[in-house]
């Protein structure tokens, strides 16, 4: 689905666009009046994580629960641990940072890495390690993604990157093409006015 038909929340709706008429999110970080989507900013997500903003909107998240899209290995886990009727548990550091539930199932469905199955990354990590070894050029999204909530998040912040980890899994909405969350957006735009 191209990006200017799917619903955009009106909080997304109010943040700046490139020339192609894409929101940038909260932790984008623009060189030249340009975003570059494939990276994300460091203060700016320090910022969102300090003050509990959403990654996309920017603005404040409730207390409660959190959401973020997540790849083929974390869905492959949490199915394990649904399936085993064991509580999901991922301890691993993540710099991928949470939002709103309306905001991320609009990013699972306009981010073209995000939306499908065979969109491979364009760019590479600035620093990869450990962490963001897998994020390199011509790496493809895998088979099924997610929109996962959780009860909370915890973050630290260093030098060089933003760290999250999230507790508690509260919602798992698996996806091959993200067009499937397509009637879960137009129903969480609806009730929440986001």
């Amino acid at each position: 689905m191209r990006f200017d038909r799917v619903p955009m929340p009106p909080a997304v709706e109010a943040r700046p666009r490139d020339t192609r008429g894409y929101p940038v999110p909260a932790i984008t970080p623009w060189t030249g009046g340009e975003p570059q989507f494939a990276r994300t900013d460091h203060g700016r997500s320090a910022d969102c994580a300090r003050q509990r903003r959403c990654s996309v909107c920017d603005r404040e998240m409730a207390p409660g629960p959190v959401w973020r899209v997540v790849g083929p290995a974390e869905c492959a886990a949490i199915e394990a641990a649904l399936a085993a009727g064991r509580p999901y548990r991922n301890l691993a550091p993540t710099p991928e940072a949470p939002g709103h539930r309306v905001c991320m199932l609009y990013a699972s469905m306009v981010c073209p890495y995000l939306a499908r199955p065979g969109a491979r990354r364009g760019l590479t990590a600035d620093t990869p390690d450990e962490l963001t070894g897998h994020v390199v050029r011509g790496a493809a999204r895998g088979a099924v993604g997610a929109v996962a909530g959780f009860g909370d998040y915890e973050y630290a912040v260093t030098g060089a990157q933003v760290l999250f980890r999230f507790l508690g899994l509260a919602e798992f909405l698996p996806y091959g093409l993200a067009d499937e969350q397509l009637a879960e957006l137009r129903a969480e735009i609806a009730r929440t006015g986001r």
